[in-house]
């Protein structure tokens, strides 16, 4: 077998060894994954394989070992592919069998054709996912994974210098005109298609359900090619990520970490072209809808590169600083994880000290925020999702640049985040709902498709006097559909189809929120300074990055924690509910008793105790008591309620 590195730079070559031992058998692709895990199991070897979310593409090799982090943005229909078909050399006549497994193109070589009629041609199916860097990642998230990755990749040198850096537009003036790259391949050109693999004869389409990524400018489709990100202003590569094994395991919305084979054939857009030109003696309205979505499904491999997943793992988390998995036993075992937990209390004493002077001193808010940012769907009952911990901070200052420097602050906390700013034009005209464009057949992503655990800050103080139109509604109640249910409810046009999520939504307003929010904590400044933006910077400034990292890993790793109230502690709370009902039966309700659990259920996480203990009971209460009076003061202050 080849060793070395080859199993970085030429996977197909260990991928051939494995089948040219094994043969039909289906063994061999177990021994290929067997393989692929041991050698990342070896001493920093994931640290080794380049990644698409650091290195560009230019950068990385074709038919390399790559991996990619990202979120699952879509998901294509099965296509079948030739799992292992043999060729002929016309001259003498020898039979090679060859695998099409983590292909693109089929191998031929010059005096070789592919026996289409032989008996040993098997046709396998893999599923094809569309995916997308990780909305909304911080970065320091980016930083650090950059950091940690010891890669050394330089510019690709066997690939076609018109990738660099190309354009879409580019991509289209390059394959219109693709007669020198067409030259190239003409020494190997054999009519046929079929199984999902190209192989290098007449250039056709690889995947079933799809081919032309060029832009037909006969039937006037030019406009630049969407990679569909859920938010505006991210970048980085999307992918067409071929998956073999288990992939009724991944869903949409998943985050993974995928180890696989990259493919960016130059053919690949050829093979378009040459559709592109058969599709024109078809119907023109039905060209018109195949064309979209070939040129969806089908982008060039210069722009949408392709993967060919080997291993692919889901991530629970995309903190660079914690282990990948943090499973409930898996946790208990870790050194790492026990040893952080021993020195817990005084980490979260300079997170409440870090997040009061963020506040503008109001400790009181800093403790709800803390147990806002480590709070987390853990299950649900029927609907009814339980764990979220939506909350509004009321009484911020509406002509001041707080709210914007605070989602900073929350950015150098959490590993993924969004600031919406709510103002009437935002609602009226941003798409929050990803819906179904069945001509393209494809997901359209919206604001809302966002992976688990992304903090959502939607900041009410730009709000002015305006009129909400028919998708200002719709998105208004997408929010509060999603704060109240944590779920967004799709459009496929004919029928909504329900996405459950796990999202943290923090609300900033002057007044009381016009969304639902299950805590209100109306800020009290202790200070305001002069210039809010040195203010912050400063205090950022301050934070050795150390101890920025420990608040990193504290809220990361507190959302893992199990919990549990014993039958003594659920005694007591039992007895104090009634006992407040029996003094004042409009004080307190059941959804205050809702309302304290899941505040001492937080709290207790935050000290690092996986039990409700009677001393964390009373601090819930406490807290609770003390925000409930502030916002009492407030509306006799107001003369109204908040």
């Amino acid at each position: 077998m080849p060793c070395g590195e080859d199993w970085l730079s030429h996977p197909l070559g260990i991928v051939q060894g494995f089948f040219a031992q094994n043969g039909v058998n289906p063994d061999w692709e177990k021994k290929v994954i067997e393989y692929f895990k041991e050698k990342l199991k070896e001493n920093n070897a994931p640290k080794w394989v380049p990644s698409l979310n650091e290195v560009p593409l230019h950068y990385l090799k074709p038919n390399s070992f790559v991996k990619f982090r990202c979120m699952v943005q879509d998901m294509f229909d099965p296509e079948f592919y030739m799992g292992v078909y043999e060729t002929v050399n016309r001259n003498t006549k020898a039979r090679v069998l060859h695998f099409g497994k983590y292909r693109d193109v089929a191998e031929c070589g010059p005096q070789q054709e592919v026996d289409l009629n032989s008996p040993r041609t098997t046709t396998l199916e893999r599923q094809t996912f569309y995916c997308v860097p990780v909305p909304g990642e911080s970065m320091w998230v980016k930083e650090a994974y950059v950091n940690a990755n010891q890669a050394r990749v330089s510019p690709s040198t066997s690939y076609t210098p018109s990738r660099h850096k190309r354009s879409y537009e580019d991509d289209e003036d390059m394959d219109l005109q693709p007669s020198k790259q067409k030259d190239q391949h003409m020494g190997a050109r054999q009519a046929g298609n079929v199984g999902g693999l190209q192989w290098c004869g007449e250039p056709k389409r690889l995947e079933t359900e799809a081919s032309s990524g060029q832009q037909l400018s006969s039937l006037n489709l030019s406009s630049p090619f969407d990679l569909n990100f859920p938010l505006p202003g991210e970048k980085g590569p999307a992918c067409l990520v071929k998956v073999y094994e288990d992939w009724d395991c991944f869903k949409v919305n998943d985050v993974l970490e995928l180890y696989g084979i990259l493919s960016v054939d130059p053919v690949l857009s050829i093979l378009n072209n040459d559709e592109r030109d058969a599709s024109s003696l078809l119907d023109p309205m039905e060209c018109t809808d195949m064309a979209e979505e070939q040129r969806v499904h089908s982008p060039p491999a210069s722009l949408v590169p392709r993967i060919h997943v080997v291993l692919a793992q889901k991530l629970q988390h995309i903190n660079p600083l914690l282990p990948a998995c943090l499973n409930k036993e898996e946790s208990k075992t870790c050194k790492f994880v026990s040893g952080f937990m021993s020195e817990l209390s005084p980490v979260r004493a300079e997170l409440l000290g870090f997040l009061t002077h963020a506040l503008l001193g109001d400790s009181l808010a800093a403790e709800y925020l803390i147990l806002h940012l480590i709070s987390t769907v853990y299950t649900r009952r029927d609907v009814l999702p339980l764990g979220k911990f939506t909350v509004n901070l009321s009484g911020c200052p509406r002509n001041s640049t707080f709210t914007e420097h605070l989602y900073r602050i929350i950015q150098h906390l959490v590993p993924a985040s969004f600031r919406l700013q709510m103002t009437i034009e935002n609602m009226n005209h941003l798409k929050f709902i990803p819906h179904k464009d069945y001509t393209a057949n494809r997901l359209v992503s919206g604001l809302l498709q966002l992976p688990s655990n992304t903090s959502l800050v939607i900041d009410e103080t730009l709000l002015e006097q305006g009129q909400l139109d028919t998708p200002g509604v719709h998105n208004v109640t997408a929010l509060s559909n999603l704060i109240t249910w944590q779920k967004v409810d799709y459009d496929f046009s004919y029928h909504q189809m329900e996405f459950p999520c796990n999202i943290n939504v923090f609300i900033t307003s002057e007044g009381r929120s016009l969304l639902p929010a299950d805590c209100q904590i109306h800020l009290q400044p202790q200070l305001m300074p002069p210039n809010m933006e040195e203010y912050m910077n400063s205090l950022l400034s301050a934070v050795l990055p150390s101890v920025l990292n420990k608040f990193r890993i504290y809220l990361t790793l507190l959302r893992f924690l199990d919990y549990s109230i014993s039958d003594e502690i659920t005694k007591a709370v039992e007895d104090d509910f009634v006992e407040m009902r029996k003094n004042d039966p409009q004080s307190i309700t059941a959804d205050d008793l809702h309302q304290l659990l899941i505040v001492a259920r937080f709290l207790s996480l935050s000290a690092g105790q996986t039990t409700l203990s009677r001393e964390r009971w009373l601090r819930a209460k406490q807290l609770e008591s003390l925000r409930r009076a502030r916002l009492q003061q407030q509306k006799c202050v107001n003369g109204n309620e908040l």
